[in-house]
């Protein structure tokens, strides 16, 4: 079997053992039988997709893809909970690799806190750190880069009241799930004050 991944997805491909892939942003480019990549994302080829905008997702699809890949005889090794530990304790990283009882301290520190979301990502990572996702009356507004010009157009930005708060995307952010999405954890919670 042939298996083709984004860029984006490398990286958990690697972690759930697999050696054998090709990498292609575009993979139905490639000649392939399964492509791994963002659930955002659509190809002609079967596929498993993932998400990686959480911790707990990125916990879910290095299994998924490990299970997958046992299952199809592409690797010899089944990951269980702990490796999938040991690959967040291998970085150096503060909220990756937060207790259960801090990471719920965040959560209730930001329980109060209205925001407006521009991006169903980052929605996903402001729901996850506790804080409500509304429509009106928020005192906080997080969307991606990439749609600045549509902020723009929406929001007061001499607003004092509103917090603005602009995330990098997917093209200036590391490949490492991991990496990319503690730089994003540390931004929103941080700005959330």
């Amino acid at each position: 079997m042939i298996v083709v991944t984004t860029p984006m997805c490398k990286q958990i491909v690697e972690w759930a053992g697999l050696k054998e892939f090709k990498v292609n942003k575009f993979p139905d480019e490639e000649e392939g039988d399964l492509a791994i990549l963002l659930s955002e994302s659509k190809v002609k080829m079967n596929s498993l997709t993932l998400k990686l905008n959480t911790f707990s997702q990125i916990r879910e699809s290095i299994l998924k893809v490990s299970n997958y890949c046992f299952e199809h005889d592409l690797t010899d090794h089944l990951l269980s909970d702990d490796d999938i530990d040991d690959i967040f304790s291998s970085y150096d990283l503060k909220y990756a690799n937060l207790g259960d009882d801090d990471f719920d301290k965040i959560r209730e520190s930001n329980s109060n806190k209205k925001v407006k979301v521009y991006s169903e990502f980052l929605k996903d990572i402001v729901l996850d750190i506790g804080a409500l996702v509304v429509d009106e009356d928020y005192s906080y507004v997080v969307y991606p880069d990439y749609l600045k010009d549509i902020v723009d157009k929406n929001e007061d930005f001499t607003d004092s009241s509103i917090v603005f708060i602009e995330m990098p995307s997917h093209g200036k952010v590391s490949k490492n799930p991991l990496e990319r999405t503690e730089e994003r954890y540390s931004i929103l919670i941080n700005s959330l004050i």
